[in-house]
């Protein structure tokens, strides 16, 4: 087995021990829903964030409780499943059993994924490896799993809504953080966050192989519910609380 980075390791204990219980309290909701995306939940028919899926080969990185991969595999595709944490594995592998489908589930770091090469014509993350991992590995890995011509698509948090993250108060209306601070977020609960500003993604995409095809800024309704309070809809409905990538694989 590979040796997990270091901040892999803490974030595979922080998840496994602290956030997997409220996760896997929502999993169902979402696993038997129709698709529905990021802090808002916004519906695939307007956020249109999967390329036709039939017969595709699919990799989720952080896929957690595992509904985005049980979405793809209903629009044909076949997935896979990786994740860092075993106890968000074990919520996901309990709701095939209870509602299929099935496809495989890997558990792993995505700065070290243990699939072959080229195995891929998507790879995907909500808020999953893009927020967890660093993109420095990350990244290439997605690039090194894709077949030519294949799409990288990932939904983050706002570079935007990061700076403004006030910690234990949801999100306000003032910098409290320089762009110099980032990528690496340290969390007081011994985990990583990772957060790229834009013009640095982009920069490290190209250097991957990658043309970034979309970036789809996200802002919201200011009724809009979500079950995360880091950020209220007020906020969401005024500036980017999240981003929407898509870039495919050149060569």
């Amino acid at each position: 087995m590979t040796e997990l980075t270091p901040q892999a390791a803490a974030n595979r204990a922080v998840w496994d021990e602290q956030h997997s219980s409220w996760y896997g309290g929502r999993a169902e909701r979402l696993w038997t829903g129709d698709p529905c995306w990021g802090l808002w939940e916004r519906p695939e028919t307007e956020l249109r964030v999967f390329p036709s899926l039939d017969g595709r080969d699919l990799v989720e990185l952080g896929c957690g409780t595992g509904y985005v991969s049980a979405w793809a595999a209903r629009r044909g595709a076949r997935p896979v499943g990786v994740d860092n944490s075993s106890v968000q594995l074990a919520t996901a592998r309990a709701l095939q059993e209870a509602h299929g489908p099935s496809f495989p589930l890997v558990h792993a770091s995505a700065e070290q994924v243990p699939l072959p090469d080229a195995c891929c014509d998507v790879v995907i993350s909500e808020h999953g490896a893009i927020g967890w991992c660093d993109p420095e590995l990350w990244i290439p890995e997605a690039a090194r799993l894709l077949r030519p011509g294949g799409q990288l698509i990932f939904l983050r948090n706002s570079t935007l809504l990061t700076l403004c993250d006030h910690g234990d108060e949801p999100v306000g209306t003032t910098l409290v953080r320089g762009l110099a601070e980032l990528p690496r977020l340290a969390q007081d609960d011994g985990s990583v966050n990772y957060q790229l500003p834009t013009g640095a993604m982009i920069g490290l995409l190209r250097r991957c192989g990658f043309v970034v095809d979309e970036l789809t800024e996200i802002v919201v309704p200011a009724d809009s519910p979500s079950e995360f309070d880091y950020v209220t809809a007020d906020w969401a409905s005024r500036w980017p609380s999240e981003e929407l990538w898509k870039a495919t694989l050149t060569g």
